[in-house]
């Protein structure tokens, strides 16, 4: 057992965690289907896991982590059709995406990345013997199903009322998503059809030519991957968004413990909440699908994407603002900028302040993330550490290594400063034709422009340094503050920096 306690979804309660085995965890998210490229409320539910793994780490467990890529499903299968492609052409390139946007937003990469396709010989396994242990049956199209019916506790996860289910041929469901009331037979074994040939998404199997339905795919990877690495067949911690819980975990559920003979396939179910953008959940209907790299090619950072998700709790809807990105991205060049000037604070021997209010700051963010990842309250302890270290810093104590190991151990959890941005390092050189009197009242609007005037703006200021006219000096430092950059004066030569 360890201090952290999660909401599992299958008790609807606050729990602490209990691991199959003590000091190490495996856990499993439901990761991409690479259809496109993925928008920022999927990034939501990775980020989440992100903080929850890396938490884990922090904690001093040994995690095994495993994110599934879904290139097979009826959603890949049309789009490539439509494209006239093979599926593999069609998923290769968002697959490469996904991996880009990951990187971009300092996700860090689980251990293994199951693709479907890889996986048809374990999916096969699955079906034979949930046919052979009468749970699973061929149907008059030729596709196999789950018999619900066979498998008393169906419904628990998301708490389905299948007292008035009917089974058969008339309650069938064959697609991969539906109605989130629609229980139903599901299929295991899709028969193949005309679009899946023309695409390349077919196999053969015992049961007949076809292909695995969405919710076989993630049992067998799953079940395989941790098998293979830690001798198991239940997950931990078993991790998605809150649009999975019916069907697709309900249904994991249901053919993985018909599958093992166990009695759950996660000792903890964690399911993040949807991400709104102004107020409206994002869907082609209406028009608001905001990716990851749009988000970057309007050049937010990673840091402050980071920290806009943490400041709202998982099991709360975010909203998506203009405002609410600008703050995010203010606070994080904030926390970037602290961790410039702590790393600078001093020696070894920290000040007994310092050495205070790093302590507090363990503690504090400590309780937070143990309460059910309380983010939002975590990120709140380490911006009052920001305000009181940059107090200290002012008042020249000394920030050594328990101050530094306080801020490094909440930054590798977090991860959501934006450095400054420095334009000008220890190669600046004065210009000796700069002239402050030319037109330096205020920088061009492109960046490209606004950088080149601000490095021409710092050799006036050392040229007025110079000549020891430091009011001029003055007033070029505040015109620089006053349009977005910062000037500082290091052992090395001055520095410039976008703030």
């Amino acid at each position: 057992m360890t201090g952290l306690r999660l909401y599992n979804t299958m008790t609807r309660s606050i729990e602490p965690l209990e691991l199959v085995r003590p000091g190490r965890v495996t856990l499993y998210a439901c990761g991409p289907t690479v259809r496109n490229y993925a928008h920022i409320g999927n990034f939501r539910t990775f980020l989440l896991v992100d903080l929850l793994r890396r938490w884990l780490e922090a904690s001093g467990l040994a995690v095994f982590y495993v994110m599934n890529i879904t290139d097979v499903d009826d959603r890949t299968i049309q789009d490539a059709l439509a494209e006239k492609r093979s599926l593999t052409a069609h998923v290769g390139r968002f697959i490469d995406a996904f991996f880009a946007d990951r990187d971009f937003l300092r996700i860090r990469p689980a251990d293994v990345y199951p693709r479907a396709t890889e996986y048809i010989p374990q999916m096969i396994r699955l079906v034979e013997k949930l046919l052979a242990d009468g749970v699973a049956y061929r149907g008059e199209d030729a596709s196999v199903y789950f018999a619900i019916g066979k498998f008393p506790a169906y419904g628990k996860l998301s708490r389905l009322d299948t007292r008035e289910l009917k089974t058969g041929a008339s309650a069938r469901v064959s697609a991969d998503e539906y109605a989130k009331e629609d229980a139903r037979d599901f299929v295991l074994w899709k028969a193949t059809k005309p679009e899946d040939e023309a695409v390349g998404a077919v196999w053969e199997a015992p049961f007949g030519r076809g292909r695995p339905g969405w919710h076989l795919e993630c049992s067998a990877m799953a079940l395989e991957e941790i098998r293979k690495h830690s001798g198991v067949e239940v997950l931990d911690i078993h991790a998605g968004g809150v649009d999975l819980i019916f069907p697709h975990h309900e249904d994991e559920l249901a053919q993985s413990c018909a599958f093992t003979g166990q009695n759950t396939f996660a000792r903890h179910w964690v399911h993040g909440e949807f991400l709104n953008v102004r107020g409206t959940k994002m869907s082609k209907r209406f028009g608001n699908i905001t990716t990851a790299r749009d988000l970057q090619e309007d050049g937010v950072k990673a840091g402050a994407i980071r920290l806009l998700m943490y400041q709202t709790h998982y099991r709360q809807r975010l909203d998506l603002t203009d405002e609410a990105l600008e703050g995010a991205k203010r606070g994080s060049e904030r926390l970037g900028e602290f961790a410039r000037r702590l790393g600078g604070g001093g020696g070894e021997k920290d000040s007994p302040e310092f050495a205070a209010a790093a302590e507090r700051l363990r503690a504090a963010f400590t309780e937070a993330m143990n309460d059910d990842l309380n983010a939002p309250k975590a990120v709140a302890a380490v911006f009052d550490f920001v305000t009181e270290g940059n107090r200290l810093l002012d008042e020249g104590k000394a920030a050594g290594a328990m101050a530094l190991g306080g801020w490094e151990f909440v930054d590798r959890v977090l991860d959501a400063a934006t450095p400054p941005e420095i334009l000008v390092g220890d190669t600046f050189r004065l210009s000796e034709t700069a002239n402050v009197e030319k037109n330096y009242s205020a920088p061009p609007s492109d960046s490209d422009g606004a950088r080149r005037w601000a490095i021409e703006m710092a050799g006036a200021r050392q040229m007025a340094r110079k000549e020891r006219d430091f009011a001029e000096a003055d007033r070029i430092r505040n015109l620089l503050k006053e349009h977005g950059f910062e000037i500082r004066d290091t052992p090395n030569g001055p520095e410039i920096a976008r703030r």
